[in-house]
Formats: structure tokens, sequence, C-alpha cells
């Protein structure tokens, strides 16, 4: 069966990245194989594109970023280089001499070595005489990118184990771009402006099957939300709630290099059975009231589980699906006994974004005129906004449980009792804790240390979720609050390892068990769980197959709303037996209708 335009620039580009690694799955995790599975694809990046493409601090690229590059950086034209090569042409016959072709090879797309140039120059000159025909080493150059797919393509549809190898990426929740790193907007409109931006520039370059036999494996789902109030009709605050017992923990969101949201997570104990009333908010930061920060928009939720915490196993007991403005909220009654709260946000307001921004770097230390160092003005700000973060309990003091939190983040070590006491003996404390003024001058120390070099203190920061504006934009603060009618709970937050093995479980149960599965058509073991909240639409993909499936999304024909995954199109590979969410959507302006309409459409293997 013939094969539609973007069937076939899919599979040029499986092809070219299956030639270069074994699965789709495996990231790129430096420039140079970004470079080599580009050439596979007969694209001949310069130097400049591949900065551009892998920008400093990235650390992977998977499949998806691969098919979007792929589809910005077009194949070499041979009348591009005709005409470089004639600027060199100095008699204007026709040839090139090999001290020219060297000059050519050296000052545009990928330098070469002396040694490259010498290989070239061999295999292009063909009479031996020293002079080489360059209009036929353009051609030569053309239909060797134009081999390089080909092969490429043929070895994939020959080698039955390649044929069955799917493209997507199965382990991110929230895309990486691949782009410099986001500035996150100074208000929710502007958050709107900019998404919109997005998902706009993404369905233009995206493709999708349309081919009879893709038609017959897609399903459509359309659902339009009313334009709604940031309050849930179902939301009853109990008449006494001032009288029940009350505790808060703070906590943050962090965008990590490959997309994925982490955060700490959190045990409550609870000694008697009681009515709760469970609460999650972005904590607000700013000291304008009019001007609250840019991360108050960001859904939040917490999952409450049971189980063994040192495993992924645990038993769903319910989420904050509740809304009152940014609060999300849970009602009901809780037994004695200990649950882990885990904080989760969809992703659909909170991303790496691809703006780039021409503003310089905030300079974090001066020198006064005695010589000393101190910190600046701006500097403070943002270890004082740093501070209200890793102070969990709100206290506005710094035990050794929470500084340690904030040295897990930012350096992967601890602070031991001995250290703790040298610190309570040199920085301001109070009642053995540090102060916010003890957290500045710990700062100024470190600076001192490394005699005012600010490379270290910008690593704090960037871990911390700050650009060098010194904006907080890959982190978002929030506070939880548990209200308990009978008895007094107790919230520590903890740090698991499968914490985020955790949460993607209780996420996907959360929706499968309230969302009806429908099959794809001629596909009846590969199911959607689609699932209506009150504020987000969320997808579950069960691949209940013994073979791995390619499932490719369309939402373009939604309206108002914004993907957790960032595109309107995209492709998702689902491992045999294996469930996994497909994407969270929500509201781009909450004040709007808006109108979820996916196309999900099994990719046919070659």
């Amino acid at each position: 069966m013939q094969r539609s335009e973007e069937e076939r620039f899919y599979v040029k580009c499986r092809a070219a990245y299956l030639s270069v690694f074994r699965s789709s799955l495996v990231n790129m995790t430096c420039k140079d194989q970004l470079c080599t599975v580009l050439q596979q694809a007969g694209r001949n990046p310069s130097q400049k594109a591949l900065d551009k493409y892998w920008p400093p601090g990235t650390k992977k690229l998977n499949f998806d970023d691969f098919c979007e590059i792929l589809k910005k950086e077009k194949p070499a034209e041979s009348d591009q280089l005709m005409r470089i090569f004639k600027k060199f042409d100095v008699n204007c016959d026709g040839y090139i001499s090999h001290e020219e072709l060297s000059r050519v090879l050296t000052s545009s797309g990928e330098k070469m070595s002396p040694k490259e140039v010498d290989e070239i120059f061999s295999l292009a000159d063909v009479n031996k005489d020293g002079k080489l025909d360059y209009a036929e080493f353009c051609r030569l150059l053309e239909s060797t990118a134009e081999q390089c797919q080909t092969t490429a393509v043929k070895k994939l549809e020959a080698d039955a184990k390649l044929k069955r190898q799917n493209f997507g990426n199965q382990l991110d929740n929230s895309p990486q771009s691949s782009e410099s790193k986001p500035e996150l907007p100074a208000s929710e409109t502007q958050l709107r402006t900019e998404l919109e931006t997005t998902q706009r520039k993404d369905s233009r370059s995206s493709s999708r099957p349309s081919s009879a036999r893709s038609r017959r494996s897609s399903l459509s789902t359309a659902i339009t939300m009313s334009a709604g109030s940031t309050k849930s009709g179902r939301l009853v605050e109990p008449k006494s709630l001032q009288d029940w017992h009350h505790t808060l923990m703070r906590g943050c969101f962090y965008l990590e290099e490959d997309g994925t949201i982490v955060s700490l997570q959190y045990r409550l104990v609870i000694p008697e059975t009681t009515s709760v009333y469970l609460t999650i908010r972005p904590l607000n930061l700013s000291p304008i009231p009019e001007k609250p920060s840019p991360w108050m928009c960001v859904d939040t939720a917490l999952y409450v589980v049971t189980g063994n915490e040192t495993k992924e196993d645990s038993n769903l007991v319910c989420l904050t699906e509740l809304r009152d403005k940014e609060r999300f909220l849970w009602r009901g009654e809780l037994s004695s006994g200990s649950y882990l709260l885990l904080p989760f946000t969809t992703g659909c307001r909170f991303m790496k974004r691809t703006r780039k921004t021409s503003t310089k770097t905030a300079q974090l230390v001066n020198r006064t005129q005695s010589g000393e160092l101190e910190l600046t003005k701006e500097f403070k700000a943002a270890l004082s906004d740093i501070f209200e973060v890793i102070d969990l309990d709100g206290s506005g003091l710094l035990c050794l449980e929470e500084y340690n939190f904030f040295e897990q983040r930012t350096s992967g070590e601890k602070c031991d009792e001995d250290a703790w006491a040298i610190c309570k003996e040199n920085f301001d404390t109070n009642k053995n804790e540090l102060t916010r003024q003890g957290f500045l001058e710990l700062n100024l120390m470190e600076a001192n240390d490394r005699e005012g070099d600010p490379k270290d203190l910008w690593l704090t920061l960037e871990a911390m979720g700050y650009n060098h504006s010194l904006e907080m934009v890959e982190a978002c603060p929030f506070v939880i609050e548990v209200y308990c009618e009978d008895a007094k709970a107790t919230l520590q937050a903890v740090h698991l390892d499968s914490g985020i093995k955790m949460l993607n479980s209780a996420v996907q149960r959360s929706i499968t068990s309230k969302a009806e599965a429908r099959s794809l058509k001629g596909h009846e073991n590969v199911l959607i769980y689609t699932y209506k909240g009150e504020s987000r639409i969320s997808s579950v993909i069960a691949n209940k197959s013994n073979q791995k499936v390619t499932v490719h999304i369309n939402n373009e024909q939604s309206k108002n709303c914004v993907s957790s995954r960032g595109m309107s199109v995209f492709a998702v590979e689902v491992p045999a037996r294996t469930k996994m969410v497909c994407q969270h959507v929500m509201a781009l302006n909450d004040q709007q209708e808006w109108t979820y309409n996916c196309v999900e459409t099994i990719i046919p293997s070659l």
C-alpha cells in the first residue's frame, strides 16, 4: 500500500535514527550523535545549526526532538554549494584547486581536517590532475546524501527486527525543547499568548497519517468544556474549618533538563479516623498584591496513596479534584494510619519553552570601597525567595532537615550534625535554627570562599529554577494544608526514590478507574481512556497486545487548549502489556469555552 507523504517522512526519520541507535527510545546524549543522525538523514548541518539545536546545558534529545529538527533542517542544495565554489573559482573555468577546496570546506558547514579534505579531493579528482570539477563534485555530494537515506530505509525494511521498532518517547510526560532555556511569562495573559504560539507553530510543522489504513485504525474524541468558573459547584467548605486541627507544609515543583517535573513527597500520619479537608495551591512570593507570582496559574494536585514507600506499587485513596480559584481540594474521611501525599502538576502551564532572551546576566556580588565582598540587592531578593521555598513548615527558620533538602537539590550532598553545629556558631540562628539573615550570611561566606567567583552560586540558583536574570522560571513553589476535625495529624516531607513511579501509577489509576475504555478500530487490544475532570482532560493508552504500538495523536482541531506535551501533534510509543499517560489538556483561557478534539491513530509498522 502506498504511503502518504507524512508516513514517508517518518519512515525516513526512523530509518536514519535506527541506523545509529538500536531503538528509537534511545536518547541522543551528545552533539556529535545529533550530527551523525542528521547526516544519515541526508542533512549537512553547520556548526551554528548544531549549536542552535543543542544549546549549552542540553543533556539529551529524544527521537521526537530529532523529527522536529529534521523538519527545520533542509537538505543541502547543490545550487547553494555551486555558488560557494564559484566564489573561489578564480579562473571561472569550472575547476578548483586543492588549496581552494580546502579553504571552502573549512569555511562552511562542518569544518574538516586536512586529512578529510585530502580524502574528498582524491575521491572527486577523477583525472588526477590536481583540479576538481566542482559541478561534478556537487552532483556527487547530492547523490551521496540521497544514497544515505535510501540505504537506511532499505536496511530498515529488510531487517525484521528493526521493522518492529516504533518511534516516540515513552518516558517524558512533558516534552523537552531543543532550544535554549525558557523565560517564564510575567502574567497568565503572557503565558496564554506564548502557549498559543507554541501550539500553532507545532501545528503548522506537524504531520499526521492520512492513508485509508490509518483512518480505519483511528479513534476520535470530542469534548466541549464550558467557560467557567474557577470554583467547583461541588465544593462545600466546612463552616467550622477554623476550629479544625491544621498543619501545613511547603514544597516546590522543579523542571529537570529532560522536561521531567519533580518534587518532594510527604508522609501524613492520622492517629484516628477523622474528617479531613486537604488543599494544595501555588505559593505566591510576590510582595506586590496586584502583581502575583507568574506561576500562580499553574495547576496543582495531591494524590493520596498507601503502600510500601520503597516500591512503586501503591493504593490510590483519593486526589484533590475540586477547585477554588488557585486551590485544589478534597474533603472526606480518612482512617487512622500513614499515607503518602504525592504532589502533581500536569505540565500544561509549567513546561520548558523556546523563548529567547537578550537580557544580561545579573550580578550576584559586589566589592565595597574597602574591598570586601557583598551580595547584590537582586541576589539577596532571590535568596530570600529561596528561603521561603525551603522553609517547609513556614516557621521563618531552617532546621537541619529543611536545609538538607536544599543541599540535596543543589549539590546532591547532606550536611551532617557537626557541620550544622559550625553553621549555628558562625551564622545568625534562633532556637538553634538558621534565620533568613543567617542563610544570607552563609551564601556570602561561599562567595568569599571562592573570592567572588559566582560560578558555584549560579549552579545553586539554576538548581532552584532560576535563569541568569534571577527570575524563577523552572520552579513552582506550592503549599499543602491539612485540616482534621477530630485529630491532630502530622505532616513530614520525605524524598522517595520511587516517588516518580508511584505518582505515575497513581495518575494512571485515577484516569482508568473513572474513564470508559474505547478500543481503536481494528486494534481491540489498544485501549484509550479519556477522563474529563472539572478543569482538565487526561488520557491513558493501554496496550494489551504482545507487541509495541505507536499511536499518533492529533489535537489540531482543539480550541483554546494546551497539551502537557507542548505539541498539537505527536507520537507515543507504548511497549507491550503496558499502560502510559498520553497527555493532559487544559484551557488556555479559563474564562472562555474550550474544546478538546483528539484523534488517536495507530501508525502501521513497516
